[in-house]
């Protein structure tokens, strides 16, 4: 099973080394930056299931942060972390899209269990969704279909796999080797080959409509372009 991949801005260094190392020990691919500006260009380069954020932030702090982490991604799960217990910190991070909070100094084991809480519920969603709407297309995941007005397509298991993925990860980029380790279960060079065929097939089923794109990131990975 893949780890979960965390977020996680902290610009204090002796605490984040020790929940960094806490959370990796528990089986979390965390990770860190130290400021607000570094970690949205990470988050912009890498698939992540859950966000932890300091509220006091050098460069960009935590409120702002969360905001622009929004825009990208409206569902990935958002966790503050914070010394201040005010109720208007709270209001304010909660209007802006926040899961949950949690106090300093807090045990390692809340901070887990919080974690586990956000994540089973965010798979659960994505197992559960089956049929998107991207620009003017339909996509039927669970019937292997893409419709735009009559016109309808018939997609194969692992196309649709694959669009699904990119769907649910639109407007950021996925890693080469991450597609193909949870589309085709492993990284392999001659598969790589094969998951160019395939995104060259949905670029022709997204044809139908001019506002989506598949964009090749050189030597990185691939980004579905979507309104």
């Amino acid at each position: 099973m893949n780890k979960a991949r965390i977020l996680y801005v902290e610009d204090d260094e002796t605490l984040s080394f020790v929940t960094s190392d806490n959370l990796s020990l528990n089986g979390y691919d965390v990770v860190h930056c130290l400021d607000g500006e570094s970690a949205l260009t990470a988050f912009g380069s890498g698939h992540f299931d859950l966000c932890l954020l300091d509220v006091m932030l050098p460069k960009k702090d935590g409120f702002t942060l969360a905001s622009d982490i929004r825009k990208k991604n409206p569902e990935i799960p958002i966790l503050f972390l914070t010394a201040k217990s005010m109720k208007e910190d709270r209001i304010t991070g909660l209007r802006l899209g926040a899961d949950d909070y949690i106090t300093k100094p807090f045990s390692i084991e809340e901070l887990i269990l919080k974690i586990e809480v956000f994540l089973k519920r965010k798979f659960i969603n994505i197992k559960q969704a089956n049929k998107f709407t991207i620009g003017k297309l339909t996509f039927d995941y669970k019937n292997l279909t893409i419709s735009a007005g009559d016109s309808e397509k018939t997609l194969t298991q692992r196309e649709a796999d694959l669009l699904k993925l990119l769907i649910e990860n639109k407007n950021n980029v996925i890693k080469r080797e991450e597609i193909l380790e949870r589309v085709w279960g492993q990284n392999d060079y001659f598969l790589g080959r094969s998951m160019d065929v395939f995104i060259s097939r949905l670029r022709k089923y997204l044809s139908d409509d001019e506002t989506l794109k598949i964009d090749n990131i050189h030597g990185v990975g691939f980004k579905l372009i979507a309104p």
